[in-house]
């Protein structure tokens, strides 16, 4: 399901009110991205009640720090680093030790994913995401992905950012976002079941999935 975005010159104008000392005008800026940052937070957290926590927390940070956004840069995009700054810190405290970092630079891309088969993988229509079992279905799915590309998979092919706007999300660049990209959707294809071939609207797909 694509993020409705609002129109560039009635954000920039609403970035100048709340900055003017305007804040009610912060919300009417945050609220079209509420959904697009609580599911970025469970993309690295896996976890909703911990998401939760830290979609609010990035936001009343994007609120604080709101003087700070680059106007030439996407509000959205400024938000989504703003949440995986969040999101990420909040597993480090949680995972101290024995967490492995997810900073960019660590991160490795490295190596193939050989899939089960190679059926092809399509986007997922909002049509199809409109049913409650195949929702489900995906979400168990993309639990069994590692964080980096869960982050991949949600930004670009359930949030429609484009490639380039993921990959600054992330800040890794374009290459590495397309290889996690491909590589996510081949481990997502391959948890939903067995030989799945991405037939999401035939029917044929959806059927394959209700197992879970």
């Amino acid at each position: 399901m694509k993020t409705l975005e609002i129109p560039r010159p009635t954000e920039l104008n609403l970035v100048e009110r709340v900055l003017a000392g305007d804040h009610a005008a912060f919300y009417d800026l945050i609220r079209p991205y509420e959904r697009m940052v609580f599911r970025t937070a469970v993309s690295v957290l896996n976890n909703e009640a911990d998401a939760e926590e830290v979609a609010q927390e990035a936001v009343l940070k994007a609120f604080k720090n709101l003087a700070s956004f680059r106007r030439e840069a996407k509000f959205s995009t400024w938000l989504v680093q703003i949440t995986l700054n969040e999101a990420r810190m909040r597993l480090r405290k949680y995972r101290a030790g024995l967490y492995e970092s997810l900073d960019a630079g660590q991160e490795s891309d490295d190596g193939d994913y050989i899939p089960k088969d190679y059926a092809d993988w399509r986007e997922i229509p909002s049509e199809a995401l409109a049913k409650t079992e195949l929702r489900q279905a995906l979400a168990k799915a993309l639990q069994t992905l590692a964080p980096m590309y869960r982050e991949i998979l949600v930004l670009r092919d359930m949030e429609q950012l484009s490639t380039a706007e993921a990959a600054e999300a992330l800040g890794i660049s374009e290459a590495s976002a397309k290889t996690r990209l491909s590589r996510a959707r081949l481990m997502m294809r391959d948890a939903l079941a067995p030989g799945y071939d991405g037939a999401w609207s035939s029917g044929e797909g959806y059927k394959k999935v209700r197992p879970f």
